[in-house]
């Protein structure tokens, strides 16, 4: 059995503040692109991963791994899987690899062990993965609010080409909330209605959708800055980190302009062309 796990981009990303139980209340677009894992099921008598990314831990801290072992233990299952992980997300880069993987492994282990789990419990099962996991259960788009668990799925017909560009800079998540700093500044709240019509209108973008993360990662990672800046001079009408990076995505209108941006910057990085109006495959 074989099983697509796609990237996200997060179109917009607003951290609203400090929650009681340690995590952060938020507001993002989560938006699939085209880049995907690909995860091999296959039967065993005990849950094996393998991997053809050293980038990769074989051990208890991977998340499909995990996600085998929590969906097992809840269903009280003796049966085995061999998970067999083609790895094309870039780690570490803020597009959601590793959270796509668990949920692949969930949704695909519920067919693959006929255990017939509901939504709801497959949603339970995501959360206590990561606070993105459960997003990757379906494959659409979706505003998240509350620590990204919170989800408003909605069609999103993105009609740019988007140029994603990966430096191979891992930046941990965990650090990245740790360098945030308070700010009375007045935030732009992002909504359905507001991206929906930046996206009609792509002037309004740069000022109305942001990344609470850049400044914090830009003034740690200068070079993230710099690749940003680069997309725009190469022609993007919009550019953005995704989540706390260390991938930059950029919207182009024509593709012969992002087809030269990708060649440039693909001499020094590693490059990803997601056409307009892109449908995940099922």
């Amino acid at each position: 059995m074989s099983i697509r796990a796609y990237a996200k981009i997060n179109i917009g990303l607003n951290i609203l503040g400090k929650r009681e139980d340690g995590f952060h209340n938020l507001e993002t677009v989560f938006h699939l692109v085209n880049i995907y894992d690909e995860l091999d099921l296959q039967p065993s008598s005990t849950i094996i991963l393998k991997c053809d990314s050293t980038d990769v831990p074989p051990d208890e801290t991977n998340l499909c791994l995990r996600a085998a072992q929590t969906i097992a233990g809840e269903c009280h299952t003796i049966r085995g899987v061999q998970i067999t992980l083609t790895k094309r997300i870039p780690v570490g880069a803020g597009l959601g690899g590793g959270s796509s993987d668990a949920a692949a492994t969930l949704t695909g282990l519920n067919t693959f062990w006929n255990l017939n789990l509901s939504g709801q419990r497959l949603h339970e099962y995501a959360l206590r993965l990561g606070s993105d996991v459960p997003y990757f259960l379906h494959r659409q788009s979706a505003l998240a609010t509350g620590r990204g668990d919170v989800l408003e799925y909605f069609p999103l017909d993105v009609g740019f080409w988007i140029l994603i560009v990966a430096p191979g800079i891992q930046v941990s998540t965990p650090w990245a909330y740790r360098q945030l700093q308070p700010s009375d500044a007045p935030k732009i709240r992002l909504t359905k209605n507001l991206l929906l019509d930046s996206l009609e209108h792509p002037e309004k973008l740069s000022h109305s959708i942001t990344n609470d993360f850049e400044q914090p990662v830009f003034h740690h990672h200068p070079e993230l800055r710099k690749i940003k800046e680069s997309i725009l001079d190469e022609g993007a009408v919009f550019a953005l980190m995704s989540g706390s990076g260390s991938a930059i995505y950029g919207f182009f209108t024509d593709p012969a302009t992002i087809r030269a941006a990708a060649s440039k910057l693909g001499k020094h990085f590693r490059t990803y062309l997601t056409p307009p109006h892109f449908q995940p495959a099922e």
